[in-house]
């Protein structure tokens, strides 16, 4: 899936810090910020990097949905999904807004695949055989502690088989997972914010692009969209 979503304020650098074995090890990496307009470019363009780094868990749950083209959803159990993270406060004109820029370790990200047991059509089990994997490739964002706010950018490999017969190449996802509203032409959804418990829900709509493959252009209609919603629990401890 290939999100058709422009970001056209300027980029926040962004430092994160970690300690391994007494050792200091410093992350540098470059976040889009959501706002368009003149005036919230030039308040970001203010923003500075709190060097206090969160650790941040994320974890998936039961009751999320995938939905590509115009297929009816797939109800889907996300359970034992997670990741390890770092997040930093953004700091606007020396005040804290609150705001974390956050990056999750693709490394420790795991999200369940696709399966008979954890996935259903129309009320029915997929078939046995059939499986699609994730395999993700970047997650990060801004989480607003205060106001429960997440947006998210995600991007996976989806993997198709149907077991040793059949292997897709793999669809491509990028989308920005949101506890806010995201829609497209075909497909929408509404997240929740983040609660006191760490409780959300993520959405995201994103353009699946063709792929090298007749069966699984034509079988899925691509190019299309696919709606993403999922449930999860973002745990944010003490800064370290």
């Amino acid at each position: 899936m290939n999100c058709k979503i422009n970001f056209s304020s300027p980029l926040i650098p962004c430092k994160f810090h970690t300690k391994k074995k007494n050792l200091i090890r410093r992350k540098t990496i470059i976040f889009s910020s959501f706002s368009s307009s003149e005036k919230q470019q030039q308040q970001i363009s203010t923003n500075t990097i709190d060097d206090k780094a969160y650790t941040i868990n994320f974890k998936t749950k039961k009751a999320c949905k995938l939905g590509i083209s115009r297929y009816p959803d797939f109800e889907y159990d996300a359970e034992g999904g997670r990741g390890n993270g770092y997040g930093s406060k953004i700091t606007q004109n020396n005040q804290d807004n609150n705001e974390l820029v956050v990056l999750f370790d693709v490394e420790t990200l795991y999200i369940p695949s696709l399966t008979s047991s954890t996935t259903k059509f129309l009320g029915f089990p997929l078939p046995p055989f059939l499986k699609i994997d994730i395999v993700p490739e970047s997650f990060q964002g801004s989480i607003n502690q205060e106001s429960g706010k997440v947006d998210l950018e995600f991007k996976a490999k989806f993997l198709f088989s149907a077991g040793s017969i059949y292997k897709a190449p793999p669809l491509v996802v990028k989308t920005v997972l949101t506890s806010e509203e995201s829609k497209g032409t075909m497909k929408s959804g509404r997240g929740m914010r983040l609660d006191k418990e760490g409780k959300c829900r993520l959405v995201g709509v994103a353009t699946v692009d063709p792929i090298d493959d007749f069966l699984m252009n034509s079988f899925l209609g691509l190019p299309t969209e696919c709606l993403a919603e999922l449930n999860a629990v973002i745990s944010i401890p003490s800064s370290s």
